[in-house]
């Protein structure tokens, strides 16, 4: 199964018999509350799910978007009308950085069926898809989380794969070299990551995925070869879920270090490295 779809199928999906949730999880970091957005338009028949409150916990020492608590995201996606036997299919205004969290997730918590709208609701709009204002009541769905089915990185975990395999970095190359650090109270990289910004994952100028034969190409540059055990962070585990994803598009398994960069920073006797190169 592709993990991300386009406009034109996913018209032709929600057409048919057997028409997939829609998950709508715009979402901007230091931005503006989603929902006001989701309701002002949003896919037909798109449910609202809030990354910060049902996708993530609280912040603190294990990083400021750490895994939901597992009892509240079973209900908010019960809640969303999820269960597993039903396709579902996430998006965000196009970055794909929030739609690819929730894609992780439920992958991660074992739905068998899940994929991003790729270029979000840009790429909808484009392709002629209507936007709806009405209230979506979904019927309640059965989800039973059972977690372990996507591959998660602790602290030490992250520091280990930097040495034996590829930790991908997926900020800006200026915050990994640390020449600047907007969020986080402390700038540079975890000792041994590679630099591979997320949006190199998405075609010049745009927000839909680079064909899976270019992120083939992009990730062997970065050292990703057959057999390299691959692992990803950012500054909170959002962003990372894209690369995550854009692997998954490129055909490779990667794991996900959700704590990222805010959780191992915030440990002063964790080893930090600055510049270009891994360290």
């Amino acid at each position: 199964m592709n993990a991300i779809i386009t406009a034109t199928e996913l018209a032709s999906e929600l057409a048919g018999p057997e028409a997939p949730l829609l998950l709508d999880v715009r979402y901007q970091l230091g931005g503006p509350p989603g929902r006001p957005v989701y309701e002002a338009g949003h896919l037909p028949g798109a449910v609202y799910v809030d990354l910060e409150s049902e996708l993530a916990g609280p912040p603190g020492a294990t990083g400021r978007h750490p895994l939901p608590d597992l009892a509240v995201f079973t209900a908010a996606m019960r809640a969303a009308g999820v269960g597993a036997g039903r396709p579902v299919v996430t998006y965000d205004g196009g970055q794909g950085w929030a739609a690819a969290r929730a894609w992780w997730l439920l992958r991660w918590a074992g739905h068998p069926d899940v994929r991003v709208l790729d270029g979000g609701v840009a790429a909808w709009q484009a392709s002629g898809g209507a936007m709806s204002i009405d209230k979506v009541t979904p019927q309640p769905g059965d989800f039973t989380p059972a977690p372990g089915a996507m591959p998660l990185l602790t602290a030490d975990d992250a520091a280990a794969l930097a040495r034996r395999g590829v930790l991908l970095d997926a900020r800006a190359g200026e915050r990994y070299r640390g020449e600047t650090e907007p969020i986080d109270p402390v700038a540079g990289h975890i000792p041994g990551a590679v630099s591979a910004p997320t949006t190199e994952n998405v075609a010049a100028g745009g927000t839909v995925f680079r064909p899976a034969a270019e992120l083939v190409e992009r990730f062997t540059a970065l050292g990703v070869t057959a057999g390299t055990e691959v692992g990803v962070y950012c500054g909170s585990g959002v962003s990372a879920a894209q690369q995550v994803l854009a692997l998954a598009v490129a055909g490779v398994p990667a794991a996900l270090y959700v704590g990222s960069w805010s959780e191992w920073c915030a440990d002063p006797s964790r080893p930090i490295a600055t510049g270009p190169q891994p360290g």
